[in-house]
């Protein structure tokens, strides 16, 4: 008889309680209470409301950027025209010197009483020059301090040419230390303090030429960034209420859209011909005005050359750098007669060299101070002259029609830009408060 085993006794365990539920679930527990903030953009109402805020902010950014940045191209227009007409004002001053110095020396050969034009001529150039002087220094207060400098040096300057003249009528070989020592005076204390002047409103001039292109960066990129906005709440209420298109809305995205093309436009036009007149018109001035200043340079080492004597190679050399900075700042100027005026001029140069050279002083002086008959210095360099002025002319006062013109051709939207900002904003709230309409 077989025995069965026993199975073992079964085992009892407790039912596993479930975690009991936090107190906010309980039943007939309350909900928290949300702020007032978080209940106004809770559920679709609220995001709508949040869409609301960020487009029609960004409407009004973008009103500040169009007229900030429309603000920036016709205040560096502005700026530009205004540095330019003080850089010529400055180069100006700098060929009066030169040009005053060229009379000196070159009245200085002739003995005596000098040839009452030439005379007239200096007096009116260093007149000009101060009258410049104070002009300018009203006009920059930046270069004041430099204006007050170098108006000291002419008075010093003058001094000298004056000590000059007066022992050259005696005779007195005292007068010929006389002249070189105001020449160092104009070369070394005046002309640094005007080349120190030239290159600060040369990058002045600079500055505000690369500045005019910035307004456009700010209407472009704000522009569209606003668009974007409404692009992406465009196609978010489309999806959520089932409407194609918000009619309010998207008018305002073709105010913007508009607003950003013709801006984006008129500043790239006005941009673009900035650029031209400055590798036109401005170039061309800067050029014919460092040609005016190494001519007048090469004509004043001219007679100091023959001042000395058979001691001016110093001189000489002057004046063959100063004819190559004439010449090469004449390549710039395309269609001008000008080169082959100051062609004329040097050949005139070489014959006075050779005069000189070969023991001819007092011929080489005629033919330097316009008593030779036929071609001679004074009539060759008074060509130059006065052609180059009037070519100055002509180049200043472009630059200051072409940028004027620049200016002009800004539509008003620098004083708009704030208006449409917020009518684009007041469209967007138009458009979402009739979808929040539909949820009261």
């Amino acid at each position: 008889m077989t025995q069965t085993q026993s199975a073992p006794p079964a085992t009892w365990s407790p039912p596993a309680q479930q975690p009991a539920a936090p107190p906010s679930q309980q039943p007939g527990a309350q909900q928290p209470k949300r702020g007032p903030v978080a209940a106004w953009f809770e559920g679709t109402p609220g995001r709508m409301r949040a869409f609301l805020i960020l487009a029609a902010a960004m409407s009004v950014v973008f009103g500040l950027a169009a007229a900030q940045g429309f603000r920036q191209s016709d205040g560096a227009l502005e700026r530009a025209e205004a540095n330019a007409a003080q850089l010529v004002r400055i180069q100006a001053i700098h060929t009066n010197l030169v040009s005053a110095n060229a009379d000196a020396t070159n009245a200085f050969l002739v003995g005596g009483l000098e040839p009452p034009d030439q005379r007239q001529h200096f007096v009116d150039s260093l007149a000009e020059a101060a009258r410049l002087i104070a002009e300018a220094a009203t006009a920059q207060p930046a270069d004041q301090e430099a204006l007050g400098a170098l108006n000291q040096t002419l008075v010093t300057y003058n001094g000298l040419i004056e000590q000059a003249r007066a022992n050259n009528r005696q005779g007195l070989p005292i007068g010929s230390q006389y002249l070189k020592d105001a020449n160092a005076v104009l070369q070394n204390d005046s002309l640094p303090l005007v080349k120190a002047l030239v290159q600060a409103n040369e990058e002045r001039v600079d500055a505000e030429f690369d500045g005019i292109g910035y307004g456009s960066i700010w209407v472009l990129v704000s522009g569209l960034l606003t668009l974007v906005v409404f692009g992406i709440t465009l196609r978010w209420l489309a999806r959520r209420t089932h409407r194609y298109i918000n009619v309010p809305i998207a008018a305002g995205g073709v105010l913007v859209l508009l607003t950003t093309i013709v801006g984006g436009l008129a500043l790239a036009n006005a941009s673009s011909d900035a650029s031209n007149t400055r590798t036109d018109a401005y170039d061309q001035t800067l050029a014919l005005s460092r040609a005016r200043i190494a001519a007048y340079d090469a004509r004043s080492n001219e007679s100091l050359t023959l001042i000395a004597r058979g001691s001016g190679d110093a001189y000489e050399k002057a004046y063959q750098d100063a004819s190559v900075v004439v010449v090469d700042q004449l390549y710039n100027i395309p269609g001008s007669d000008l080169e082959g005026q100051w062609g004329a001029y040097k050949k005139v140069h070489v014959k006075v060299r050779e005069l000189d050279t070969n023991g001819n002083w007092d011929q080489a002086v005629d033919l330097a101070i316009g008593k030779a008959s036929g071609s001679n210095s004074v009539g060759t360099f008074t060509a130059f002259d006065e052609s180059s002025a009037g070519d100055l002319k002509t180049s200043s006062e472009a630059v200051h029609s072409e940028l004027t013109d620049a200016r002009d051709g800004l539509p008003p939207i620098g004083w708009l830009g704030i208006p449409i900002g917020i009518a684009a904003a007041l469209l967007v709230a138009w458009g979402i408060s009739q979808r929040l309409e539909e949820y009261r």
